[in-house]
């Protein structure tokens, strides 16, 4: 990545290890939001499943792999830097509700026909309780612009309501975060503001590992 200006270093340093589809377009959304910043995300994830058209199941698999990733960062990683005080809290509370989300878009999948992709391993670089919450705020609004990415692309008004549902509470995760941090919860001042989807996808496939 050294030829490339990297915006959210923490995102390029996060591994994903598996061969499915909703695990590709995973590290491309990583890749796009280290290389661009979190606004990149949604046009990539818009683009990536407009051109596969695989259908409910298969966007549910993606944000079903997110939630994997979620919960696995704050269940796992986060028990192993033995953190302390509300980010502490966070974790616990946080990672049982990735845990909820997991279980709800696993069933959510099956009712449509579908085969749950299975949890990939991670790799996440945090070593410490600041970059812990570091990553955590990168992840989660990385998270929120995922689900608006995918959302278009949903069939079912049923799923695509559910969706919106849990992409509140990753959007809610990322406000606390960033306040515990000192950062604005609404940095965009009223409105997200994607990048222009061609440019991210000129650089982001090149750093796909």
């Amino acid at each position: 990545m050294s030829n490339y200006q990297i915006a959210s270093p923490e995102l390029a340093a996060c591994e994903v290890h598996g061969m499915t589809r909703a695990s590709f377009i995973l590290r491309g959304t990583l890749a796009a939001g280290a290389v661009y910043g979190m606004g990149s995300v949604t046009p990539f994830v818009s683009q990536a499943f407009a051109a596969t058209g695989g259908g409910d199941a298969e966007i549910l698999n993606f944000a079903l792999t997110l939630e994997y990733l979620e919960a696995d960062f704050y269940t796992v990683k986060g028990k192993q830097l033995g953190l302390s005080g509300q980010a502490k809290a966070y974790a616990a509370q946080f990672g049982a509700e990735e845990n909820e989300h997991v279980t709800a878009l696993t069933a959510a999948i099956k009712h449509l026909g579908g085969t749950p992709v299975k949890k990939p391993r991670f790799v996440f670089p945090a070593t410490g309780e600041s970059s812990f919450l570091a990553l955590a705020s990168v992840l989660e609004n990385t998270g929120v612009g995922a689900y608006n990415g995918a959302a278009p692309s949903l069939q079912s008004k049923q799923v695509l309501a559910s969706a919106g549902s849990i992409v509140q509470i990753e959007a809610r995760h990322a406000a606390a975060i960033d306040l515990l941090l000192g950062k604005s919860p609404t940095p965009n001042q009223g409105f997200d503001r994607p990048l222009n989807k061609a440019q991210v996808l000129a650089k982001a496939g090149a750093l796909i590992k």
